[in-house]
């Protein structure tokens, strides 16, 4: 009795989980047409949250994936994906780009490559969101006088759990991030980097 139980209890989770997938992927071709984002291709598994300024422009490749949300990802948070463009700036998206409750928040320019993966949790930050000047944020000048700084993630890239990419940082092809790392500053191709402020761990052999 127990063993029958079990299929079908798999079965009506598989059947939910196929059913949810196409509602998500419905839900977010209208969230993306909403917000005028050209993409190519993508699914989804839960909805993230979409924000771009009329004068941004968001472009996403082939085969993009996102998990959103606590059955979808492995953190065990109840998250999700939230993709942030303002003003005029501009993010892009490379093809077979994959992520988990990864937030990206946009005020100048992102340009993430192809076959990257950017673990659950994790943060790609181009600005430092308000003045870094105590005096401005009293007067009422903490958005204008904030500083942004173009990011650049090449190709290949893997980037572990709940790091944080600050601004004005290119992380170099096939390069990996370790969980938790904080990149401050720019990575070659080809290494291991980990921790806060990130150092290179290893070289990473590519023959």
């Amino acid at each position: 009795m127990q063993k029958l139980l079990i299929k079908i209890y798999k079965g009506c989770k598989l059947l939910y989980r196929q059913l949810l997938g196409k509602f998500s992927k419905l839900y977010c071709s209208v969230l993306f047409y909403l917000n005028d984002v050209n993409v190519v291709s993508f699914s989804s598994l839960g909805i993230p949250y979409i924000h771009k300024s009329i004068k941004a422009k968001i472009f996403v490749g082939e085969n993009f994936k996102m998990n959103n949300g606590v059955k979808y990802s492995d953190s065990g948070l109840n998250g999700k994906c939230r993709i942030e463009v303002r003003d005029k700036a501009i993010l892009t998206i490379g093809n077979n780009v994959g992520m988990s409750d990864v937030t990206i928040t946009c005020h100048e320019k992102i340009n993430i490559g192809n076959n990257v993966l950017i673990g659950v949790g994790t943060q790609i930050r181009d600005t430092d969101n308000h003045s870094l000047n105590p005096q401005d944020r009293l007067i009422g000048l903490d958005w204008e006088n904030k500083k942004n700084a173009s990011i650049l993630i090449e190709d290949n890239v893997f980037i572990g759990a709940n790091c944080f990419i600050l601004k004005g940082v290119t992380i170099g092809e096939n390069t990996i991030i370790g969980a938790c790392s904080v990149v401050t500053k720019n990575i070659p191709a080809n290494q291991i980097w980990a921790g806060n402020p990130a150092i290179i761990i290893k070289l990473i052999k590519t023959s």
